[in-house]
C-alpha cells in the first residue's frame, strides 16, 4: 500500500487530476452507456449491467443473466473483459488522485496511505466483473454460489465507494475551512 501511495503522491497535480476526469466522464457518458444500450438491444428488452445494481440479491443476479439473449450475453462478457478493465483502472487512479490532492501533507490526513483506498475498490470491481464473466461464459448452468461470491464482492466494491466519497467530502469540509481560516 505504501508504494501505492507514494506513486499516487508523486503523480497528483491538477494536470493529472483535469486528464482523468476526462477519461472518467468518457467511460459512463460514452463506452459503458453504449454498451448497455447494446446489450439491452441484443435482449430485446431492457435489463441493464448486473454491476450497477445495488443490494445482495444472487436470485436477481441469476434472473439476469437467464433474460440476456446469447448474444446479450456474449457482448455483456466481451465489456467485461475489455472496458470494464480498464474503467476500474480509471476511477482508481482518479479518486486516488483526488484524495493526494484533498490530504497530502494536511495535518487531518486521517492515514497516510488513503489514497490507496480506491485500489481496493478496483480489486473487488474486479472480482466482480470475473464472477460476471463466469455467469455469463456457464449459461445455462449458472452457479448459485458464483452468484453470491458476484452479490458479495458488488456489496463490498460499493461500500468501499462509499467510504471514498466520505473520505472525499471531508477532504473537501476540511480545505474550505482551512481557506475560510486563511482568508
Amino acid at each position: 500500500m505504501n508504494l501505492l501511495a507514494a506513486f499516487l503522491n508523486r503523480i497528483a497535480s491538477p494536470r493529472n487530476l483535469l486528464i482523468l476526469i476526462v477519461l472518467y466522464v468518457l467511460f459512463p457518458a460514452y463506452f459503458l452507456k453504449h454498451a448497455e444500450e447494446d446489450i439491452n438491444q441484443l435482449s430485446g428488452k431492457i435489463i441493464g449491467p448486473i454491476d450497477l445494481t445495488i443490494g445482495f440479491d444472487p436470485e436477481r443476479t441469476l434472473q439476469m443473466v437467464a433474460d440476456y439473449s446469447d448474444t446479450a450475453r456474449s457482448q455483456y462478457a466481451t465489456t467485461e473483459l475489455t472496458i470494464d478493465v480498464v474503467y476500474p483502472l480509471v476511477y482508481a487512479l482518479l479518486f486516488g488522485v483526488i484524495l493526494t490532492l484533498l490530504f497530502r501533507k494536511k495535518p487531518y490526513a486521517p492515514l497516510s496511505w488513503l489514497n490507496a483506498l480506491p485500489f481496493v475498490m478496483q480489486g473487488f470491481d474486479y472480482l466482480e466483473n470475473g464472477c460476471i464473466v463466469v455467469l455469463l461464459k456457464t449459461f445455462p448452468d449458472t452457479s448459485y454460489n458464483i452468484a453470491v461470491a458476484c452479490e458479495t464482492f458488488k456489496l463490498l466494491k460499493w461500500l468501499v465507494m462509499l467510504a471514498v466519497v466520505g473520505l472525499i467530502l471531508y477532504g473537501l469540509v476540511r480545505l474550505v475551512i482551512h481557506k475560510i481560516r486563511e482568508a
